[in-house]
């Protein structure tokens, strides 16, 4: 599952706006954002690497202005970190994520007086936007108008964005996925305001998308855990450990 995980991981950054192929590495950058979690590279699995093709990376993102920054399975490139520590990279996290398979899912129930939907117009995504950024607590580097657009483009490529509102059109909280690669898509931005938690909203989203997923003939979702108490959601809903993955970057 790790080298699936992979190889679907390096597939998604070929769509990327701007793609950079290095060697083992390929890089997926987004001219109208710099944040450092949607421009970054990954290594293909299986290819060799060495200090020079880092140092050409490296090159490679101080020429685009944006961090260097990877994101991989660790088993995939076993060898990798240390070779990147030697040049300047500090681990900023280790994951372990979590898969889930059709016969897996369990569809949770919706709060009552709300509906998920996915947003179709510009005001909807802004909307769904705005009330993920407020749940993860307005990060400097969440840019509403690029995050729009990102959004957009992966309903238009066969991704899913799911919003919940209220009967009054308030919108609650989101979660998306990733265009299938060979099967696989990843879920990803699962957030819920403040007022609406601790009622399975997190859940039911979370479900709703891979749900989605699933009838449009995907065969594996996978998602990271921000914390012990979305752990516990995303296992509700279906998901179980399979793997490690490591976020490593280099100031510039």
């Amino acid at each position: 599952m790790d080298l699936r995980i992979q190889r679907s991981v390096v597939s998604h950054l070929r769509t990327r706006p701007k793609v950079i192929e290095l060697g083992p590495f390929v890089a997926g950058l987004d001219p109208d954002t710099e944040s450092p979690y949607i421009n970054y590279a990954s290594p293909q699995p299986g290819v060799p690497i060495a200090a020079a093709d880092i140092a050409d990376l490296i090159s490679a993102f101080a020429e685009a202005g944006r961090k260097p920054r990877l994101e991989y399975v660790s088993s995939c490139a076993p060898d990798l970190e240390d070779l990147l520590v030697a040049a300047g990279f500090a681990v900023e996290e280790r994951n372990q994520y979590l898969i889930c398979a059709p016969e897996r899912l369990t569809v949770c129930p919706l709060p009552a007086g709300l509906v998920l939907e996915e947003p179709s117009s510009d005001p909807d995504r802004a909307a769904v936007v705005a009330a993920q950024n407020e749940a993860f607590g307005d990060l400097p580097d969440q840019e509403p108008e690029a995050a729009v657009t990102r959004m957009r483009r992966s309903q238009e490529r066969g991704g899913v964005a799911l919003g919940a509102r209220t009967a009054d059109g308030d919108w609650v909280g989101g979660g998306q996925a990733a265009p299938a690669n060979d099967g696989v898509s990843e879920v990803a931005g699962i957030a819920v305001r403040e007022p609406f938690r601790r009622r399975g909203l997190g859940a039911a989203i979370s479900a709703g998308v891979t749900r989605r997923l699933f009838d449009r003939g995907v065969e594996v979702a996978w998602l990271e855990a921000s914390g012990d108490d979305s752990w516990r959601v995303y296992e509700r809903v279906g998901y179980v450990p399979a793997g490690h993955r490591l976020y490593i970057s280099r100031e510039i």
